[in-house]
């Protein structure tokens, strides 16, 4: 299949080689300077279609592909210039020519030629027109960003730009559930889209522009059609088929309507065919949008979540998952000086899993193999409100707030093998975890301009967050020594309460003065405020239905725990020719109490942080970036409990009071390089990580089954990561790249009273090839090598992958994807081959509002999938069962 793939890409090569003539050459000022990015096109004189564009290099340098012996109009533009037209006519002959603009004024002809150009920039912001590159296949806001050069989107729907992620979606300015893109990219549909805005180097407060370093943000905006505007659009579809033994559906109604007053946008889906608009992962880790806005002040204070290990990796994949999902995202001007936005998500979901994996102890190589079957309930709610006040230019006043609401209950039962000393045991264990915690974030800001040399900042955020995980494990054997507990039961049903509430208070003000207008001065007043309560009781239910509590201090807890960080940051940040430098320090005081079995313990000391960022600007799209950063990481009261915390089953945790704090180094290495001239993009970054002092783990193992508490060390852990990628596009209908990232780690522990050093070492290689015909189908095929290396093992997955679309006879679309997985280790030990394919056909007459859709998903019937998973102290191999095999015919009405 790989060689016809590669056969039919090299025959649309030879044939765009063999049927083309090129015009090149360099498009310059009056004084014969180059003009780097500035648009190019041919407009073909007789079909008045535009056959080629192009943008000039940093040589100012062009190429246009033309067809022989037709007649062309080559308009120029470039901003700030007067624009220019050039009649040429071809035949077989390649031409050279240079141009000349004029810098006498801007004409409205320019600004025109410069918005049908299907890419053009302007400064910081990229502008993509949809349509030029629309194959006719494309369905939603992903299927056209990846076509876009130096555009890619992830399986988890995360979008980057030229390697950053965007952290925030617009459309016609408005947020669209701010602080996530999967939302927009799964369901913004493409016929509504004219154009892609990338803003690079973006930051929301238009005083704060160029006075912090934001060359890692990048935003988004969607522009619609004008069609689109002033209008409800969206679609609704419906749809039934079948699986391997019972029967599927889809229910899918999507409504947006914007205008410059108001925007509203409804998704809704309802289904059993696997689709999980919104996965229990995305959203514990749904940001709202709210800022990081202490990364200035070199201190980690994170709160940790006691989520229960509730299975969230593989839902998407499943063995079966239902879900109910709707959600409404809104944005409102009240007047021109105030606006209010936000956003209510609500999702409900079944999933069932079945997992076999088996887990290695590193030490001793004791082995625990267990086939799990979990059914798993989530309810899910999101709800943001946002408020933005701008009486002037010299004021701004925000403020948002974010409440997330859940409740979650899993059921599993599991056959467990242990093999300790060669014995084996085999056993079977039930397990529930349930849980519905809640957390309010408040964020509040206020920004005002006194003068063009004096900007004051002041931004403070609260957490509010409440945890209430339940746990029981009901198993054959004993795996744990506690105090009270009564050993003479048929089975041991071990269960445990725990309580969590946290009270977060970050603020800081912000002094900016303009030293002169390439420097400034950063003067930072800041704290962050913790308090935190810790309740945790473990009882045993008896064969006869009593329970037994067990009271002894150390099988509960309750603890308080109040945490204090004072800094004041200095920062100055000055341009000098083609370098930005930004020194930094801040001083802190910290303060730490916990108090629990009736006494106090407090630790009070200060320490000066300093950091440094740098910025070598090469040239307009090439630049090195360096930051260093040494911080201190302070750890939250779930380390500090030091009554038993039962993790799992077989894993039982005891926390440290006494524990300290530790201190990390951190350096980031970034380069990166974007040519417009034949959309080249080179990235790379590298981070390095040293933590010294670093709180530890000392772990004694009981055969499989695991004790382990914290402890102050003077050991460090590092870490290291990179990642590095190349692509390009050829003549105009193809495009190709090559992506690796290395991840590797050294970790310190106390392993059964012996010092161990593990380490693992992640790789992964890919290259991607694909086409971009308008008229001829379209073919993406790669290949992906992944490599995990643990102390002791090394894992191998081999992924060939291809995608075929094509759209046909002006009504038809045909698109297919094809994954093949090669799963082995290094002894092969281990050794699976799985694949995946998928394939859809759908009719739409033109002009018609109907479409019609029939749909396979696991074509091949595949019943599972693996992975491979590394901790400080085992390794684990498991293997999924997925979905099996479903055909689903649906239609669908585009208003």
């Amino acid at each position: 299949m790989n060689k016809i793939l590669c056969f039919c890409t090299f025959l649309f090569t030879c044939i765009s080689f063999s049927q083309s003539v090129r015009l090149d050459g360099f498009i310059q000022d009056e004084q014969k300077n180059p003009l780097e990015m500035a648009n190019i096109m041919a407009v073909n004189s007789v079909t008045k279609a535009m056959d080629s564009y192009g943008i000039t290099n940093d040589k100012g340098k062009f190429q246009l592909t033309l067809k022989p012996n037709s007649s062309y109009v080559i308009k120029v533009s470039y901003l700030g210039m007067k624009s220019k037209e050039i009649a040429i006519s071809t035949q077989t002959a390649n031409i050279a020519q240079n141009i000349v603009l004029d810098g006498s004024g801007i004409e409205l002809e320019g600004v025109e030629i410069v918005r049908e150009m299907p890419v053009s920039i302007k400064g910081d912001t990229i502008v993509y027109n949809a349509d030029s590159f629309k194959s006719g296949t494309e369905k939603k806001l992903e299927d056209i960003l990846k076509k876009l050069p130096g555009v890619e989107v992830n399986a988890d729907g995360e979008i980057e730009v030229e390697g950053k992620k965007v952290t925030k979606l617009m459309v016609e300015g408005k947020d669209f559930f701010d602080g996530d893109t999967k939302l927009g990219v799964k369901n913004i549909p493409a016929d509504a889209i004219d154009k892609v805005q990338v803003l690079r180097n973006y930051n929301e407060v238009g005083a704060l522009k160029g006075l912090e370093n934001d060359q890692d943000n990048v935003a988004m905006n969607i522009k619609l059609k004008e069609g689109k505007k002033n209008f409800w659009f969206g679609d609704m579809t419906a749809g039934t088929g079948v699986g391997e033994l019972d029967s599927r559906y889809i229910i899918n109604p999507k409504l947006f309507y914007y205008s410059p007053k108001y925007s509203i946008n409804v998704i809704t889906n309802f289904n059993n065919i696997g689709e999980l608009p919104l996965t229990a992962q995305d959203y514990f880790k749904f940001s709202g949008g709210f800022k990081n806005m202490m990364k200035k002040g070199g201190s980690n204070f994170n709160v940790s979540s006691n989520d229960l290990g509730i299975s969230i990796l593989r839902n998407n994949r499943a063995k079966e998952i239902e879900t109910k999902f709707g959600a409404t995202n809104f944005a409102y001007s009240v007047t021109k000086e105030w606006n209010i936005s936000g956003f209510g998500i609500l999702s409900s979901s079944k999933t069932d899993l079945e997992t076999k994996s088996q887990t290695t102890i590193l030490d001793s190589g004791d082995q625990q193999k267990r086939d799990e079957v979990t059914h798993q309930k989530n309810d899910l709610g999101l709800f943001k409100l946002s408020s933005s006040y701008k009486p002037n230019t010299k004021l701004q006043f925000d403020y948002d707030i974010l409440t997330k609401l859940s409740k979650q209950d899993e059921d599993t039962e599991l056959l467990r093998e242990s093999v300790v000393n060669t014995i084996a045991a085999t056993e079977t264990i039930l397990t529930r975890k349930k849980q519905d915690p809640t957390s309010v974030n408040q964020n509040l800001s206020l920004y005002y301009t006194q003068s063009d040399k004096n900007i004051f900042a002041f931004e403070m955020q609260h957490l509010y967050q409440e945890e209430n995980p339940f746990y029981n494990a009901n198993l054959q054997s004993r795996p744990f020594v506690l105090s009270g507990y009564d050993p003479n039961q048929t089975r041991n049903d071990l269960n445990q309460d725990r309580f969590v509430k946290t009270n977060k208070i970050d603020a800081k003000l912000d002094y900016y003065y303009m030293v002169t207008p390439k420097s400034n001065v950063n003067i930072t007043f800041g704290n962050t405020y913790s308090y935190q309560d810790f309740n945790s009781h473990i009882f045993q239910m008896l064969d006869n239905g009593a329970k037994n509590d067990l009271n002894n201090a150390e099988n509960n807890n309750q603890v308080n725990y109040n945490f204090n960080d004072v800094f004041l940051g200095f920062h100055y940040k000055i341009l000098a020719g083609k370098f930005t430098l930004t020194p930094g320090v801040s001083v802190h005081s910290y303060g730490m109490k916990n108090t629990q079995s009736g006494t106090g313990y407090s630790q009070n000391f200060a320490k000066v942080l300093p950091d440094f960022f740098a910025l070598y600007q090469i040239k307009k799209s090439e630049s090195l970036t360096y930051n260093f950063a040494l911080s201190n990481d302070f750890t939250d009261i779930n380390q500090l409990a030091a009554g038993y915390v039962i993790s799992d089953y077989s894993s039982l945790f005891r926390g440290n009071r006494y524990l300290e704090n530790a201190t990390s180094q951190v350096h980031s290495l970034r380069y990166f390089k974007y040519n417009m001239f034949n959309f080249e993009n080179i990235f790379a970054n590298a981070t390095y990580t040293k933590k010294v002092d670093a709180i530890k783990t000392e772990a004694d193992f009981t055969g499989i089954n695991q004790s382990s508490t914290p402890y102050n060390s003077n050991l460090a852990d590092e870490t290291f990561s990179g990642m590095g990628n190349y692509g390009r596009s050829f003549l105009k209908n193809y495009k190709a790249s090559v992506n690796a990232s290395l991840n590797w780690s050294k970790f310190n522990n106390i392993q059964n009273n012996q010092s161990a050093t593990t380490e693992s070492f992640s790789q992964s290689y890919t290259i991607k090839a694909s086409t971009n015909y308008k008229n001829l189908p379209n073919i993406e095929f790669g290949y992906n090598a992944l490599i995990n290396q643990y102390s002791g093992s090394t894992f191998y997955t081999d992924k060939p992958f291809a995608r075929l679309d094509y759209y046909f006879l002006e009504s038809f679309s045909f698109v297919s994807e094809y994954e093949f997985y090669h799963y082995y280790n290094s002894g092969k030990t281990v050794d699976n081959e799985y694949d995946f394919l998928s394939a859809s056909l759908i009719y739409q007459k033109k002009d018609s509002k109907w479409e019609y859709k029939i749909a396979a998903t696991n074509l091949l019937n595949t019943r599972y999938l693996n992975d491979d998973s590394f901790s400080q102290f085992s390794t684990r191999v498991s293997q999924y069962t997925v979905q099996p095999r479903y055909i689903i015919f649906s239609m669908k009405y585009n208003l």
